[in-house]
């Protein structure tokens, strides 16, 4: 059964959407909200509860009368994966359907990791997964993938992903062979879209419906939700994002089709390393001459660990990074003027430094402000904010 046909009717699906975007909320604010009759909303109360798809969890604080019984959504109802694939790992997760991981399993994208191995690995460990949580099949509503675009989200296809150490991620038809092996209901969006939906999902009952989600990693990816819903362009391009010009005479892009002066080519973990690289090579010093005898073997890790010990250099560079990931984080404010900014990938991961001064930065060139309010906030969901976030395009299905 897909996901979209586990409820028949349109009223009962707008009750258990109401359910589960308030996470606990009372008979008595459903029938507020909803406009239903009484006799109405008993009956769709009583026909959801029936079904398993939400339960009575006790009774609220009295206006005056009676103590108003208490709804939400049955986590257990049905279990959903979740997987991320991206270019340097991929991540697939066991959710329960109120996004509490139950399991996860990670692989390391290197040259070896073809579509063809990952799917035969990734089989095995659903099988493994769902033995060890004693789950039957019949309880999976499904998974959902996030994956680095471009792709074409209705053929479910990943079409020409950059960057992959494999050459041979290019029009993969992801979705259909992930449902002829697996037999039950895949759904594909890029990565980015999923994070975005995970964190907004996270925070059940809050009163946010414009958000920014941007992730700063290989590249820049980012993500808008608009009254509360996923903003879709004319083509899929998660990525886009990273080649708006900040510089026009600047940095030469890393690919030929990208723009000079572009915003990844200022802020990415690639930029980072190249310009830490750039100050050893004309002398400057760093613990970073602890960890490698050549400059050129110098990693994105090594350069993290640099950080956490507080060296000079290091820290230098990533404030000028920081620095231009505001003034580019700046244009976007002042364009889109999201309720709140949520902030992932490893730029932001365990790295104050970074967060504090891009924010800095950022708010020193938005228009508006202090009257314009925005909040920023990393990831909730951290590395597993695509995982998770891919199983939300298969629940949301329920009430859609």
């Amino acid at each position: 059964m897909l996901p979209r046909d586990i409820i028949n009717a349109r009223k009962a699906k707008e009750v258990y959407g109401a359910i589960r975007g308030q996470g606990v909320i009372s008979k008595t604010d459903l029938k507020e909200s909803s406009g239903l009759t009484v006799s109405t909303l008993t009956r769709l109360l009583d026909e959801l509860t029936e079904q398993g798809l939400i339960l009575e969890v006790g009774l609220g604080e009295s206006t005056g009368g009676r103590r108003p019984i208490l709804f939400r959504t049955n986590p257990t109802f049905a279990y959903v994966f979740g997987l991320d694939i991206s270019r340097t790992n991929s991540r697939l997760v066991l959710c329960d359907l109120h996004l509490n991981k139950l399991d996860h399993y990670i692989w390391k994208m290197d040259v070896t990791m073809t579509p063809d191995r990952l799917i035969q690995e990734l089989i095995e460990v659903v099988q493994q997964m769902l033995e060890r949580h004693h789950i039957n099949e019949s309880m999976i509503l499904g998974m959902g993938i996030g994956a680095v675009g471009p792709l074409d989200r209705k053929s479910g296809r990943i079409l020409d992903p950059k960057n992959f150490p494999s050459p041979t991620w290019k029009d993969v038809d992801i979705c259909g062979i992930f449902q002829e092996e697996l037999g039950f209901y895949v759904t594909l969006d890029n990565g980015t879209n999923a994070a975005i939906l995970g964190e907004y999902w996270s925070d059940t009952g809050e009163n946010i419906e414009h958000l920014l989600y941007l992730h700063v990693g290989v590249g820049i990816r980012s993500a808008v939700i608009s009254g509360g819903q996923l903003v879709y362009g004319a083509v899929d391009m998660e990525g886009a994002v990273g080649q708006m010009i900040i510089q026009s005479d600047g940095l030469p892009p890393r690919h030929t089709t990208g723009n000079y002066g572009s915003w990844e080519t200022y802020v990415s973990t690639y930029a980072v390393e190249k310009e830490v690289k750039s100050a050893l090579k004309i002398g400057k010093v760093s613990v970073l001459q602890n960890y490698s005898n050549r400059i050129d073997d110098i990693k994105y890790s090594m350069i993290e660990q640099a950080l956490k010990e507080k060296d000079p250099l290091v820290e230098e560079v990533v404030n000028q990074v920081a620095s231009y990931f505001g003034i580019g984080l700046a244009n976007l404010l002042n364009i889109l003027h999201p309720q709140k900014v949520i902030l992932g990938g490893p730029l932001f991961s365990d790295n104050e430094l970074f967060f504090e001064q891009a924010i800095r930065v950022a708010l020193s060139k938005t228009y508006h402000v202090p009257t314009y309010k925005v909040l920023f906030e990393k990831s909730k969901l951290g590395d597993d904010a695509v995982a998770i976030g891919a199983t939300v395009n298969v629940i949301k299905q329920i009430a859609d």
